[in-house]
């Protein structure tokens, strides 16, 4: 049973393709069946008001972007102050990071880090999110051996990013990511 609050949010699934999520406002450059809003993603801004939307999908999506930045800028504008942004992409060692001549980008478990106040390097985007959630997924093999739990302790406690980071800087060529869920919050 869905409770009044969760039919009440307003969900924008962005590069929805043909499988937009059930509820939600389909936008992508595709006319397709079930997108409501067709719009070139590369063009800004997106046709929609500000804080807009209590949560916004991002599925596989953001690697086909020509500015990271300026998307995020852009999902920032349109989010609710708080909204949920839940982005899904290939890690940068998976093969399909690269097999796909539409990909532009690349990413790895930090890129989004970019976007948190206390970043380094933050002061080139005027958008901010809280990074609430990463979770990385490896091939099976290596899920089964336990490395997928080891380097995604970090959501249950975050003294072991070191297991991460490890593992990216080090090992990520022998042991490759396959894609990455994260969870932001929109920091207004």
């Amino acid at each position: 049973m869905v409770s009044g609050e969760a039919l009440s949010l307003k969900i924008l699934d962005i590069g929805c393709g043909r499988f937009k999520l059930p509820g939600s406002v389909g936008l992508d450059i595709a006319p397709l069946e079930g997108v409501d809003v067709v719009h070139d993603l590369n063009q800004f801004p997106y046709p929609f008001p500000n804080n807009s939307f209590d949560r916004i999908r991002v599925i596989h999506v953001v690697e086909h972007i020509q500015s990271i930045l300026k998307t995020m800028e852009e999902i920032h504008r349109i989010a609710k102050p708080g909204g949920e942004v839940e982005i899904v992409t290939p890690h940068y060692t998976d093969s399909s990071s690269w097999q796909d001549p539409t990909h532009f980008w690349h990413l790895s478990s930090r890129s989004f880090d970019f976007f948190q106040e206390e970043y380094r390097t933050s002061y080139y985007s005027t958008a901010r999110f809280q990074v609430e959630y990463s979770e990385i997924k490896l091939l099976k093999l290596y899920k089964w051996f336990g490395f997928e739990f080891l380097i995604n302790l970090q959501n249950q406690n975050l003294r072991y990013r070191f297991l991460r980071k490890f593992w990216e800087q080090y090992l990520c060529y022998m042991i490759r990511g396959k894609v990455m869920t994260f969870r932001l919050k929109a920091i207004k």
